[in-house]
């Protein structure tokens, strides 16, 4: 209890005030690239906080990007981490380095893999390494809609492209996971949570560092709520691998941890017994 001057004590009398509810309605917004929270107060006031504006560098590693090229099936997705450019082409994987300078995205020479795919996604692939081989890309960033950002960038024709942004659940649970992998079986299992449900059956499943299966659980156990990117064939026993987070703050209806598919790792067609 330290005393403070007026104007200082009479500040941390209204924190106290907007922040003595357990519960406080708020909106995020966003602004130019600068976050805004407002937050409402038992009276009803609203008051407003402005939080640190977001950089271009910042926004770019924050989400995946897509674009979705006319009369084809895959996007091309791009995934910006602290040096590396990862781009998938709905074929192969391309990648190179990148940096912004000067309001442009400036790049090196693209490496890529070397499967043989069907010409609509070569072609596509060809015009993702145009795209950004070594050069620097004049590109635009608008954050307005932090759900659903766009990232415009201009080929050396002065082409634009537009992609759209996903937040990546290192963003939006601000943690960088935990690497588990989750056998799921081709049954679902009625099972009640805060309502009656159909859960999977998953157990776990673990590898060494040569990628050789070292365990895995004799148990099965249900799983409420969803895996985030997965889609359950009851065909199809698969062995995925996800990153779990740590929810912070769950609702009373919400688990306190939440996972996301990373890759599919194996995956089997089950035949059903004839009836």
């Amino acid at each position: 209890m330290m005393a403070c001057q007026d104007d200082l004590m009479k500040q941390e009398q209204l924190s106290n005030s907007i922040f003595s509810e357990a519960k406080l309605p708020i909106e995020i917004s966003n602004n130019n690239g600068q976050v805004i929270l407002s937050v409402t107060d038992k009276a009803g006031q609203k008051h407003i906080f402005q939080g640190e504006k977001a950089t271009n560098t910042q926004a770019l590693t924050d989400y995946s990007w897509s674009y979705q090229p006319e009369n084809t099936k895959k996007p091309i997705v791009l995934n910006f981490t602290n040096d590396r450019l990862s781009i998938d082409t709905g074929c192969n994987r391309q990648g190179t380095t990148w940096k912004v300078e000067n309001n442009t995205i400036v790049t090196t020479d693209v490496m890529s893999t070397m499967m043989a795919c069907e010409p609509a996604l070569m072609k596509q692939e060809q015009f993702s390494s145009s795209l950004f081989q070594k050069r620097a890309i004049p590109f635009e960033l608008n954050t307005t809609n932090v759900d659903q950002p766009t990232l415009t960038v201009a080929d050396a024709q002065g082409q634009k492209y537009t992609f759209t942004g996903k937040m990546t659940p290192e963003a939006k649970y601000q943690s960088e996971g935990k690497t588990v992998f989750l056998e799921v079986a081709p049954e679902t299992k009625s099972c009640t949570g805060v309502a009656p449900q159909t859960c999977l059956q998953v157990r776990e499943v673990k590898y060494d560092d040569k990628g050789v299966k070292t365990y895995a659980d004799k148990n099965w156990s249900l799983y409420y709520g969803q895996i985030e990117g997965f889609e359950h064939n009851p065909n199809q026993r698969v062995i995925l691998r996800v990153k779990r987070f740590e929810v912070k703050n769950p609702a009373a209806d919400q688990s306190s941890q939440a996972d996301v598919l990373d890759m599919v790792v194996e995956q089997e067609l089950v035949k059903k017994p004839n009836k």
